[in-house]
């Protein structure tokens, strides 16, 4: 009999999981078991029919960057020949691109650049929003954090010019790995954990909803990896400002960062793990960009509901994933499942 037997069947009848459970899980239990126990929370939760995929643009409207994360080959000096800042009518141009490929929302994601003024991004958002209406989805927690140093005002009152310009809903980017051994070592000048989780606590208050996720496969431990999963847990029993949760591993991207090598299976555990101990998140995403296709068919029968979605461009990962909506339609409905596109806040549109 496995040594889990009763902590399965405490599963199944909904018993919220123990950070020690969790992390005998992540190192004992088989993975597919793990697979199988959240694929039966995805049945009850969402059904087993159909899986979810959206289309957005991100754009990368600068690579200037003071925060220096060793993983990051993006970021650039301010004074480096390849450094740049997008206009106004260089963002609405690429806004215009991806409608015309059929999306309808957009990605603000950029470097932290020390002199960007507030009204930069304001005229950003007010430009998007009148020209187009996407849905604008925008600022890491540590684009936040410095903006509001930068404008000398508090993050509430920056959220709520920033809402009222046009942002709809903001990423858990920044979070890599939630706890501090790990951020100390591969992103110093980043937000703290608790300072990220507090800062989008904000966010949710003020109704800009959005995901949370996981980076792995640096040098993490895997007792930081449920350290991780139980901030984020906190943070939605806060605030149930997340939709989604959605797991990255880390890309080989600069000679000081060593990428330890993630089998399928294993990202497979550490996700059917989330869905289990993500009892409060609704939606869960593989990551198609980075997996690729045939682990994200598997993901979808193992505890995920949603695919990493068509990108219409990115420059800071390479993407192994899909590229138009055609190719998501087909990964899902290679998978045994409907498709149904959605928008950001998993809204169906279909």
């Amino acid at each position: 009999m496995s040594e889990f037997f009763k902590l399965y069947e405490q599963i199944r009848a909904g018993q919220r999981i123990s950070s020690e459970e969790g992390l005998a899980l992540l190192q004992r239990a088989p993975w597919t078991a793990l697979g199988t126990l959240a694929q039966e929370r995805r049945t009850a939760l969402l059904g087993n029919e159909s899986a979810s995929y959206t289309l957005f643009r991100i754009i990368n409207y600068t690579n200037v960057c003071t925060i220096d994360c060793n993983f990051c080959s993006f970021r650039q000096n301010a004074e480096h020949p390849r450094a740049y800042v997008m206009s106004t009518e260089e963002v609405l141009e690429k806004c215009a691109q991806a409608g015309t490929l059929g999306a309808d929302q957009i990605f603000l994601q950029g470097g932290v650049h020390p002199d960007l003024p507030l009204d930069y991004y304001l005229e950003l958002l007010r430009a998007i929003k009148s020209r187009f209406g996407f849905h604008i989805r925008g600022f890491s927690p540590v684009e936040l954090r410095e903006m509001s140093k930068s404008s000398d005002l508090k993050l509430s009152t920056l959220l709520s010019l920033l809402k009222e310009a046009g942002l709809d809903s903001v990423p858990g980017a920044g979070a890599e790995i939630l706890a501090e051994r790990v951020r100390k070592v591969l992103s110093p000048n980043k937000c703290s954990a608790q300072e990220w989780a507090d800062i989008l606590a904000l966010c949710h208050e003020q109704g800009l909803r959005g995901s949370a996720n996981i980076v792995f496969g640096s040098i993490e431990t895997e007792a930081e990896i449920i350290e991780h999963l139980d901030l984020v847990r906190q943070l939605q029993d806060r605030t149930g400002g997340f939709d989604s949760f959605v797991a990255w591993t880390f890309q080989a991207q600069t000679k000081d960062f060593t990428v330890k090598p993630i089998p399928p299976h294993h990202y497979l555990k550490v996700l059917a793990l989330a869905r289990l101990y993500l009892d409060n998140i609704q939606h869960l995403e593989v990551s198609v960009m980075v997996q690729g296709p045939e682990t994200a068919k598997i993901a979808l029968q193992m505890g995920a509901d949603d695919i990493s979605s068509p990108v219409l461009e990115e420059q800071v990962l390479r993407s192994h994933g899909v590229s138009s909506e055609q190719e998501a339609r087909k990964l899902i409905e290679g998978a045994g499942l409907k498709p149904r596109r959605r928008d950001f806040n998993y809204r169906y549109l279909e």
